[in-house]
């Protein structure tokens, strides 16, 4: 048998005694039944007026997928719906305008192929297939674009529903402190603190 035979041999040796040896073990952490507790919303310190909805962050998504901006009303926060639909209406607007120019420079294109005078008689034909083909290309990438931006604005209200529903009062800290040593040790610790 060759050297590298055995190895393989020698590894799957190993790898089924680590395996079995797995599986032999008992099982170490033993949990009561009753000493499980879950916190029931309403033992948990609300401000006053205040309410936990945990169906809020599907509520959002849903009022910001059926009209852009709801989701955000919502949650809200007012702030964001200009930012909404100046984005929503930036990327229509380009779609459009370069679904435009595609069609026209498409239109003379095809005059030019069929032998009818076009729009465009000081371009050469390779100059309108390039034509065609950037408003083609940008027409598209604004139609991703706004795709995305709608996308996000569901995704940001789904977000900040579920951020809403954090525990965020004065008992929560974060300190970041050196630690604790005689010598002179460069190093930095974190403590959360609940």
């Amino acid at each position: 048998m060759g050297k590298n035979c055995r190895i393989f041999i020698a590894g799957i040796l190993i790898s089924f005694i680590h395996i079995y040896s797995g599986l032999a073990q008992q099982d170490s952490l033993r949990v009561k039944q009753d000493s499980i507790h879950f916190i029931q919303p309403e033992n948990i310190d609300l401000p006053k007026n205040a309410t936990l909805d945990i169906n809020a962050p599907a509520k959002s998504a849903f009022y910001s997928a059926v009209l852009p901006g709801l989701g955000q009303a919502y949650n809200k926060q007012y702030w964001k719906i200009p930012v909404i639909y100046l984005l929503l209406g930036g990327g229509i607007y380009l779609y459009l305008y370069n679904q435009e120019n595609y069609l026209k420079y498409r239109k003379a294109y095809q005059n030019r192929l069929l032998g009818f005078p076009d729009e465009f008689p000081q371009y050469s034909t390779e100059i309108l297939i390039m034509a065609q083909s950037y408003y083609r290309r940008n027409r598209d990438l604004s139609l991703m674009g706004t795709i995305l931006i709608y996308a996000l604005n569901i995704i940001d209200a789904n977000v900040s529903a579920h951020l809403r529903l954090w525990n965020i009062n004065d008992n929560l800290s974060w300190q970041i402190n050196p630690p604790n040593l005689v010598q002179p040790v460069w190093g930095l610790s974190l403590k959360y603190q609940f």
